[in-house]
């Protein structure tokens, strides 16, 4: 009957409640890098492969020239001339009549503001020169055209 409290139960210091040895350790404080770096990774991925399917436009069949490509550094207005005829101020269609009176509110240097028209292949030619005698007889200068460079076959 004569039971101590430290061997009774393995409470004390020598008991199975201690069992480490060596240096007591605190908290890791680090953090692990490695899931971070496969998370984004992966993001890196998803958005390589949806950014070329968010480019914004009205989907038109340019034709191919042998002009060389414009140096600009600003972005020009562009409207473009479906197959059907429908026009497109930007990416919003619009009606011809109301075509000017936008071209007014939107242009931010006046009548100096450079316009660019895509048209389609198959678009009506005298549709595409009312557009840009529209474009003119409101007083805009700098009109031009938008084709895609002829490939060497």
């Amino acid at each position: 009957m004569g039971m101590s409290a430290a061997s009774a139960g393995g409470i004390g210091r020598g008991g199975r409640g201690h069992r480490r040895r060596g240096r007591h350790h605190g908290l890791m404080s680090e953090i692990n890098v490695t899931p971070m770096v496969d998370v984004m990774l992966v993001l890196l991925i998803i958005f390589m492969v949806a950014a070329p399917l968010l480019t914004v436009g009205v989907p038109v069949d340019l034709p191919e020239t042998k002009a060389k490509a414009l140096n600009v550094d600003t972005q020009p207005i562009i409207i473009s001339i479906g197959a059907s005829g429908e026009i497109h101020l930007q990416e919003t269609e619009i009606p011809v009549d109301e075509l000017v009176a936008k071209l007014q509110a939107i242009s931010k240097t006046g009548y100096d503001e450079r316009i660019f028209i895509r048209g389609d292949k198959a678009t009506n030619y005298g549709a595409a020169m009312k557009v840009m005698g529209l474009i003119q007889a409101a007083g805009y200068k700098n009109i031009g055209l938008i084709s895609l460079q002829e490939q060497d076959q």
